[in-house]
């Protein structure tokens, strides 16, 4: 299986449980939803959310993503997923809480490390 990752606030994650799909910030800004591949996710976790809490890891399944999903960066050997469009929330089939070492940093999830 195929997959990628988004990391959302555990209350935003709820609501769009509610809604029937799950949108971000930058959607509206950007015109995707931000993503990170298995390798980037700690890195992505420790740049952009530092010191937020109560955070979840959302693990998707490309094969059920509705919305085109384009691989994109600067860096052709660190290219990130971008879904572009509103996320089905059926494409989600694990949701994983984010936590943070002693120092503060984001770790990867053991269910993630297996």
């Amino acid at each position: 299986m195929n997959t990628i990752l988004h990391i959302t606030s555990a209350d935003r994650w709820t609501k769009a449980k509610n809604l029937g799909s799950y949108s971000s910030d930058t959607l509206a800004r950007e015109g995707f939803i931000h993503c990170s591949t298995l390798s980037q996710v700690v890195g992505s976790a420790n740049r952009f959310f530092k010191g937020l809490k109560d955070l979840v890891i959302l693990v998707i399944d490309i094969d059920r993503v509705t919305p085109e999903i384009r691989y994109e960066g600067t860096d052709p050997n660190n290219l990130f997923p971008h879904i572009y469009g509103e996320l089905n929330i059926d494409s989600v089939i694990k949701v994983i809480a984010l936590e943070t070492d002693m120092n503060d940093l984001f770790i990867l999830p053991k269910e993630l490390a297996d």
